[in-house]
Formats: C-alpha cells, structure tokens, sequence
C-alpha cells in the first residue's frame, strides 16, 4: 500500500507543479500531518500548514518539474531521490537534486521531509562562492 500512495504521490507532485494547484496533493494528507524541508527550523503544521509548504514551494518558482529516479517503501515510509529543472521566478535556470520521505498512516502522508541542494537558492554571488 505504501508503495501505490508514492507513486500517486510522486504523479500528483508532478501534476501540481504543472498546474499550479495544490489542493490534490494537499488532500493526500493527513488533517495533522506535518511537511518540512532542510531550510525549516520548524515544520508546517495541519492541512493548512501542508497547503502553505506547498504553495510556498510554488512560489520560488516560474516553471519546475521534478523527476523521480529512485524509490523504496516499507510498510510506512517511503523514500523518493528525485532530481528537479525549471526556472527561479528570477528568471535563472535552475537544476537541483534531493530526497523526499513520506510517512504514511492510514493511507494518508502523516509526514512529509525533503532534503536538497540548497546551494542553487542562493543569490548568484554566494554560488559562486561556495563552488
């Protein structure tokens, strides 16, 4: 069962990032459910805290589409490595890899964590430095 919800979760991330509407991943959550990422101190909270990670994620961007490269479940968690390419809503290309961890509990995401390169969200002098 973990295995179905992430592949329904990976083909809705991409449906959202195609539409711009977040709602059909946000109903795939649980109504106390969590969703974080490495640049959070702490996470969003509830369906709404999921809709404004969501949405904010949206938001840095012009155009984005993620590519799902590798992935294993357990009985409640599963693990997506993905490599994402669109445009900052800058204008700048962007191109950035990561892994994103699903919880799930009844059939909904419980929790929702993602780990990436955050070099490429930094102004274009600072990547420079730090390459």
């Amino acid at each position: 069962m973990t295995s179905e919800i992430a592949d329904r979760f990976m083909q809705t991330l991409q449906q959202i990032e195609a539409s711009g509407d977040v709602e059909p991943l946000v109903e795939m959550f649980a109504e106390d459910a969590e969703a974080t990422n490495i640049a959070m101190v702490e996470p969003l909270k509830g369906k709404d805290g999921v809709r404004r990670f969501w949405q904010k994620y949206l938001s840095v961007f012009d155009r984005i589409h993620s590519d799902f490269t590798h992935v294993t479940a357990d009985s409640n968690t599963a693990v997506m490595e993905w490599r994402s390419q669109g445009t900052l809503s800058n204008g700048e290309d962007v191109h950035y890899r990561g892994v994103s961890i699903i919880e799930i509990d009844n059939g909904l995401v419980q929790a929702f964590r993602t780990y990436y390169d955050s070099v490429v969200f930094l102004p274009t002098g600072a990547k420079q430095a730090q390459r």
